[in-house]
């Protein structure tokens, strides 16, 4: 029997160290880990055999059996559900297989307390073993398979993986031995182990057996949970406790779910729905699978975790199982796609979720833990304003914004048009990729100054969602970053605003506008006096039918774009720089100094918007010849 030594994956050996060496004070959890585990097996292994009678036929009824040796300090986890060959083993146990653990590890601190939130999100899993064993052993025989094998490590960087010895492998599913420290004897106590597993695992729908001897030496078998599915039983039978449990047992997570939907339609579809919404965002939210994690069974057996049609991608935040009277058992994945009967299913889920949110956001009392949520999940649902337009009313009703005057708080749309100035006629946003850069934007110098209130919008899908939808409570959404904004018809909250000054070119600034538009030339599309600035002397926009500047920044890093659009090079006419250059224009004209001067102020308007400058090294000589000037004649 040849035995093969090899390494963790480096995200790995990471996560155990801190497991292993954290501060944790509820250790137990690792119990309810491996139960879990050993639980989905089990399910699995059901599932396989309504196509392959064989895989159970000598041994039909599933269970997850405990065994503790108080004098040898060893626990023993085992369960007859589908198993792992070599490479399951090898790829379960060795590696984190889910995508998105580069992004989470790469957050790891190396603090143990505060990487623990992180590791909650994560889910520990088997990994958890750890925590209270210092060599754990592993053998397991795939359902179905005659070779069983042995996985083995102490965590510390390596595994050893060979062919198990017959006589003493299951004959079929996962045996996991675990090698207790000193400090977690604790957990070969009988009454410690009834403890634990009644506090988070009496909802497994596999009995959990605990294997002992009575005085006389004969062996007994106690089982520890009830065992019946959870979401069978009547709410009213319930209690959060058990709910949170059961969350956490379903969707491997540490946190106390956000909202717990629990109900049974009935009519032609009779279906149940027990689903959670996390409080913390899992760490693979934005994996590009887009997959959610609600499983589907049918008539308590379960059948996948991967029914596309179950629920729409932008609800693969949620949590939970769905249990169907109708579907017939032995359905495959691939009769599930398209299927009339699951889309069904699919709206009234969609429509019960959808529903629970919304008396969430209305909730005064729940504001707080909403915003939480929209925070987590915001993004998300944004995407389903995108994809969806069945469910775009509701979810514009969910939506929450932060914006130019709401110092931080969730601002809904109603709130954003049921406070809008007299003369504004549209829903103003400006996007970009942090919050407190687009607050200093000068585009929003002229709508600060009118009290105008502007979304500001940081999330990637929000380029995309808001051309798509175009409207919201019968407002247009426009972008503070395109011509066209019109802000001489809002009356807003300027002591003097009456007599806003004449829009000329003719005289000092005409002359100045005619000289930057033939000093850049085809630099920009265009150069105008503008009323949006009050600070800052010049700014760059979007011609009203160009692409927006901060999606085509995006497109552009992603390689989606090759060639951007010429921007409109906007001037504040009151500006003092700006006037100054106009009285220089009108009475010397053109010359190599107003010149360098044009190129400056494009430039500063190119470094306010974030875009790196086409020519550095110019700017930098033009910048230094203007100090020298500058200085020169300060010392005259």
């Amino acid at each position: 029997m040849t035995e093969e030594k090899l390494s963790f994956q480096a995200e790995v050996s990471r996560l155990l160290d801190i497991v292993a060496h954290s501060l944790y004070s509820e250790k137990e959890v690792f119990l309810r880990e491996l139960v879990s585990n050993a639980s989905d097996a089990c399910d699995k292994l059901r599932y396989a055999a309504q196509t392959d009678g064989s895989l159970t036929a000598e041994d039909p009824e599933f269970r997850i059996a405990l065994t503790a040796d108080k004098d040898a300090r060893i626990l023993t986890v085992a369960d007859n559900g589908i198993g792992m060959n070599r490479d399951e083993l090898v790829e379960n146990l060795g590696t984190i297989a889910r995508s998105g653990t580069g992004a989470f590890v790469a957050n790891l601190t190396g603090d143990a307390k505060k990487d623990l939130s992180l590791i909650g999100q994560f889910g520990v899993g088997f990994y958890s073993a750890f925590m209270v064993a210092d060599k754990v052993t592993v053998v397991s025989r795939r359902a179905g398979e005659a070779q069983a094998w042995r996985w083995e490590s102490d965590g510390r960087g390596s595994f050893t993986i060979a062919e198990a010895d017959e006589a003493n492998a299951p004959k079929r599913g996962t045996r996991i031995t675990l090698h207790l420290k000193e400090d977690a004897a604790e957990f070969t106590d009988e009454y410690r182990l009834r403890e634990v597993v009644k506090r988070y695992s009496d909802h497994i729908a596999v009995p959990i057996v605990l294997l002992g001897k009575n005085e006389d030496g004969k062996e007994e078998k106690e089982t520890l949970n009830s065992a019946s599915a959870l979401w069978t039983r009547p709410r009213a039978s319930i209690t959060e406790e058990q709910y949170k449990e059961f969350y956490h047992h379903v969707g491997h997570a540490f946190d106390d779910p956000f909202l717990t939907i629990h109900w049974r339609a009935e009519g032609v579809i009779e279906y149940t729905g027990l689903l959670f919404v996390p409080s913390q965002r899992p760490f693979d939210l934005f994996d590009p699978g887009r997959k959610h994690r609600v499983k589907l069974y049918v008539r308590r057996v379960f059948i996948t975790d991967e029914a596309e049609e179950l629920l729409p991608s932008w609800m693969r935040f949620l949590r939970g199982v769905v249990d169907s009277e109708d579907l017939p058992l032995n359905v495959s994945r691939e009769m599930l796609q398209n299927n009339p009967m699951l889309s069904k299913i699919r709206q009234g889920l969609v429509k019960r979720v959808l529903g629970e949110l919304q008396k969430k956001a209305g909730d005064a009392e729940a504001k707080d833990a909403y915003a939480k949520f929209w925070d987590a999940f915001g993004p998300v649902l944004k995407e389903g304003l995108y994809e969806d337009f069945t469910h775009r009313d509701e979810l514009l009703k969910l939506a929450r914004f932060r914006t130019t005057a709401s110092n931080g708080e969730l601002v809904s749309l109603e709130e954003y048009v049921a406070r809008m100035k007299e003369g504004q006629d549209a829903i103003y946003y400006i996007s970009g990729e942090d919050r407190a850069a687009l607050e200093k934007s000068p585009q929003l110098e002229g709508f600060r100054a009118k009290g105008v209130e502007v979304l500001l919008l940081t999330d990637g899908i929000d380029e995309f969602w808001v051309p798509q939808v175009r409207e919201a409570n019968g407002k247009p959404f426009k972008s503070v970053t395109r011509g066209g904004a019109d802000l001489s018809r809002i009356k807003g909250e300027e002591k003097d605003e009456a007599k806003p000054e004449e829009k000329t070119e003719s005289g000092e600034v005409g002359s100045l506008v005619a000289l930057l538009k033939t000093t850049l030339g085809d630099q920009v599309k265009d150069v105008r006096t503008t009323e949006r600035l009050t600070d800052s002397a010049v700014c760059l926009v979007a011609d009203e039918g160009d692409m927006d500047i901060h999606l085509e920044r995006l497109l552009k890093q992603h390689r989606q774009l090759e060639q951007t659009s010429k921007r409109i090079l906007e001037i504040n006419p009151k500006h003092p720089m700006v006037t100054a250059l106009a009285a220089r224009v009108s009475a010397q004209g053109a010359g190599s100094e107003l010149e360098d001067a044009a190129w400056l102020l494009l430039d500063q308007a190119r470094i306010l918007e974030g875009e790196p400058l086409p020519d550095p090294v110019a700017f930098a000589r033009r910048l230094s010849q203007l100090v020298q000037k500058g200085l020169g004649s300060a010392a005259a």
